[in-house]
């Protein structure tokens, strides 16, 4: 791209940027090629560096319009613009769509002229359209965005004082983690937008357990504006803030919105079978049956030492390998082996999970450190043959599964180095007896490689990213695959009555996921479609056998479906399957991609410009999918990037009451004895209650001052009949007469209390581990909400005059009049830990002395109670 005007707006959603480049010529060749890549970035720089050109398109209108039907998502993305200048533009937009979806068409309307895209094979497509370009060419491509998403690019020359409509459309079946489904849109859309509104609709016949839908950038103005509506088996949720609503400040166009919205939700589940649903003759049959005992693990660590995890790495692994086997079950069997171009173990043989051999395993975690080579191949194999030789000396339980969990961030140096040797070594040392888990650190690693060597082998890899948050990635990734339910799992269905079954053979099924099996009915006689799952477990368990009833749903969404799941599936096969398997799942996978219109590695979409007056058509676009790794993802920060300002308590507790709309802050510290509880909220009508219990430092520091902090919350939810229990360790649930622990808590329909554990080095002479506690959707809860926090959840009135000198220079003392009482306040900060939980966020405030006496109801001492779950 050359002759760049240096005009950058945004266009779409998610990165939606706009681009004009003044003399690009010609055609858009979109694809996954290096070279593309390289001159986007220069098209980037470039017009960084002159910004001061006038902005001469007015984007007017950006939605985004999703429908749900079972798990099915239909995304519909349309962004329209205006080019307000005299001369043409070309125009170079961008969006971001998630990594597991396949773009179904695009299409633009540029004056009334409409351009449709048409799904070709790749090479085909990309000859065609270099036939057609003579000229000059604009590059566009499909690439890694982040984690979850990707970046899809065209650009389109706009004649003057003419118009344009982007419209994308993608598909793709909701993974169901850790217990819900979650629908994400990137918005970024860098300016105010005449007409915005994102609206997604929700059918599930099985019945929506909960929806709850927020975002990163909500602030309490634009809290009220997503709207949710939930009936039995319906949800409706919208978002659609005027231009007003949407300004950072009134004079100017920056855009408050900026960052995520996402839905999370579940379904209603029954024992039994699972569902199934059945729409012109095609269908799809969901599995994930709850109240299963879990089946108890046989684990094997292999951690990579060498030196290429020096620093900050090799920390963050540690930390990580600590909380895991904290997490142990003391069911569970576990073994550590470290490697680089040596092999050790910490016990010849796996060890159970009891406090005693787990606190032993801890010790050893903290003296893990980095040196040598990268021996992968005999790491894993020790791993293996641990296993298999426990297995033969009978001295693991029957009926429980066996996995490695390998950690490595780089390339096998020292040993075996040939990568298909390692692959074909590791696969016939196992041969099916146990799951192999890869997990790639940073980007140094060959994920492809430890990506097909795990999928060879029962298991799946992830990549775990090098930042702050790689010890949550990490414990995110165990949590997920650390408490299987059933192992061989076979889902049946008569051979007379379906053809064209996706996978319906699973290695495993992990709580809180989901196996999802879709196929083609040979006729509609459904007397003679018996459905049977078989599947190994912790204890037997009958499932009967099941007759499904048709049920009508509007659409052909059960199809594209089975089209959507067989191709992603066939593409799996065709990187890590068998040498005669990988060809001919390629020619299915391309034939089923062209048929359903589905942009994948093997198609590209050809957009051609309307018919030209000697009758032909002109390709004028081409875009594809580049090959990519499917890999799951996983949330593994359970609170992060809010912009929500709302009462909180952090620290040694310091209080504080944010209050956005005077763009202010008021603090206060409540010191008292270890073991006081406090009660933080209580709300009668909606019967939730909050107290927590500090707790002090080891021992009495030098300077004599005892730092106190909350360890331990309790919460009760009256109404769904819950109570947690969440401290430093661990988050408890009791509901049906039963403490559960858990991940996560989200109370569907109601406020949601966000809490940082803060970890203090384990061998600090004095400090603890804490927690620190924020609350969010406050304005949920009613007007007779009270408690140290919960009385200032619907917002406060006072005044501060009277600005002075205090006792430090940079902290000034004022005037308070609050409550009818006048107090002397001093100018100070407190550390805000929800965006950077490492080192806080400092928020000026003006700090209440004497345990907020003055602007508390009452005196702190009235907030004491005698139980974590009492009100007196």
């Amino acid at each position: 791209m050359s002759g760049l005007l240096g005009v950058r707006l945004l266009l779409l959603w998610g990165s939606a940027c706009l681009w004009l480049p003044g003399l690009a010529r010609g055609s858009l060749f979109i694809s996954g090629a290096h070279e593309a890549l390289q001159e986007t970035r220069g098209a980037a720089r470039s017009l960084q560096k002159r910004s001061t050109t006038e902005v001469t398109v007015e984007v007017y209108s950006v939605t985004v319009d999703c429908t749900v039907t079972s798990r099915f998502a239909h995304t519909v993305m349309t962004s329209k613009a205006l080019n307000k200048a005299n001369t043409s533009q070309e125009i170079f937009f961008e969006m971001e769509l998630p990594k597991t979806a396949f773009i179904t068409n695009f299409s633009m309307e540029i004056d009334g002229q409409v351009y449709v895209g048409e799904v070709k094979e790749k090479e085909k497509a990309k000859k065609e359209y270099e036939k057609a370009v003579s000229s000059g060419q604009t590059a566009g491509l499909v690439k890694a965005s982040g984690r979850k998403m990707e970046k899809f690019s065209v650009s389109v020359n706009i004649a003057a004082k003419s118009n344009v409509t982007f419209i994308l459309t993608y598909e793709e079946l909701l993974q169901r983690k850790q217990g819900q489904y979650e629908i994400l849109t990137r918005i970024k859309p860098k300016q105010a937008v005449q007409e915005f509104q994102i609206v997604t609709n929700i059918y599930e016949p099985q019945g929506i357990s909960y929806v709850d839908a927020h975002a990163t950038f909500l602030s309490n103005e634009l809290l009220p504006l997503v709207e949710k509506t939930v009936t039995d088996n319906k949800a409706h949720i919208s978002f659609s803030p005027t231009l007003e609503q949407q300004r950072k400040c009134a004079s100017c166009d920056e855009t408050l919105i900026d960052g995520d919205f996402i839905i999370k939700y579940d379904v209603n589940r029954v024992a039994g079978l699972g569902d199934i649903q059945i729409v012109n003759g095609y269908f799809v049959h969901f599995f994930a049956p709850p109240d299963l005992p879990r089946v108890p693990k046989n684990v094997v660590f292999v951690i990579d030492r060498s030196g290429s995890m020096s620093g900050r790495k090799m920390v963050q692994t540690r930390e990580a390998l600590l909380a895991i086997l904290k997490d142990l079950h003391e069911e569970d069997y576990f073994a550590l082996i470290q490697f680089d171009d040596r092999i050790d173990s910490w016990q010849k043989s796996l060890t159970k999970a009891t406090k005693e051999n787990v606190d032993q395993a801890m010790i050893y975690v903290q003296q893990i450190n980095y040196r040598g080579g990268t021996n992968i191949n005999q790491a894993v194999l020790t791993g293996v043959e641990m296993l298999l030789k426990d297995r033969r000396e009978k001295k693991l339980p029957e009926r429980s599964v066996d996995m490695i969990i390998l950690l490595t961030d780089g390339m096998p140096n020292s040993g075996e180095s040939h990568l298909p040797r390692i692959q074909e070594n590791v696969r016939s040392a196992i041969r099916g007896n146990m799951s192999l888990f890869c997990l790639g650190f940073g980007n140094d690693v060959d994920y492809s490689f430890l990506d097909v060597m795990s999928k060879q082998n029962k298991g799946l890899a992830r990549r775990i990213f090098e930042g702050s948050d790689a010890t949550l990635q990490l414990q995110g990734f165990y949590d997920e695959v650390s408490s299987p339910l059933l192992s061989d799992v076979d889902m049946r269905y008569p051979d007379n009555a379906v053809e064209s079954l996706t996978t319906n053979h699973f290695n495993q099924l992990f709580n809180g996921s989901e196996i999802v099996v879709a196929g083609r009915l040979m006729d509609n006689d459904l007397d003679n479609f018996l459905v049977e799952v078989f599947g190994q477990g912790a204890s037997t368990v009958d499932w009967g056998v099941m007759y499904p009833d048709e049920e009508y749903i509007f659409g052909d969404f059960t199809e594209r479906l089975w089209a959507y799941l067989t191709i992603q599936q066939l593409l799996e096969k065709s990187k890590s399957g068998a040498t005669d398997e990988k060809a001919n799942a390629t020619a299915k996978a391309l034939d089923m991609s062209l048929q359903y219109s589905f942009v994948t590695p093997l198609t590209s979409m050809v957009v051609t410009k309307p018919e030209t007056e000697d009758g032909t058509d002109t390709p004028s676009h081409l875009f594809s999918a580049p090959y990519r790794a499917a890999s799951m993802t996983v949330d593994s920060c359970l609170y992060c990037d809010f912009t929500l300002v709302s009462p909180a308590v952090d620290g040694d507790p310091h209080f504080m009451i944010e209050l956005p709309d005077r763009d202010d802050a008021l603090c206060f510290n409540v010191n008292d004895k270890p073991g006081t509880i406090f009660n933080l909220v209580r709300d009668p009508n909606s019967g939730i209650l909050v107290n927590g219990q500090i707790i002090g430092d080891k021992k009495i520091p030098p300077d004599g001052k005892i730092n106190t902090y909350f360890w331990r919350f309790g919460i009760i939810h009256q109404t769904l009949g819950v109570k947690l229990e969440v401290d430093t360790e661990v988050i408890s649930v009791f509901q049906d007469g039963k403490w559960v622990k858990l991940l996560t808590v989200t109370l569907k329909d109601s406020v949601k209390f966000v809490i940082l554990l803060h970890k203090v080095w384990k061998k600090h002479p004095y400090h603890r581990d804490y927690l620190g506690f924020y609350t969010l959707d406050s304005h949920l809860l009613s007007p007779s909400v009270h408690g140290l926090l919960g009385q200032f959840y619907h917002g406060i009135e006072y005044e501060v005059t009277n600005l002075r000198p205090g006792e430090v220079p940079e902290k000034p003392d004022a005037t308070m009049f609050v409550k009818g009482q006048e107090l002397n306040v001093t100018r100070g900060w407190q550390r805000d830990f929800r965006r950077d939980m490492k080192n806080g966020e400092n928020v000026p405030c003006w700090f209440i002395h004497s345990n907020g006496t003055g602007l508390l109801d009452g005196d702190a001492t009235d907030y004491i109670v005698s139980g974590l779950f009492k009100t007196v």
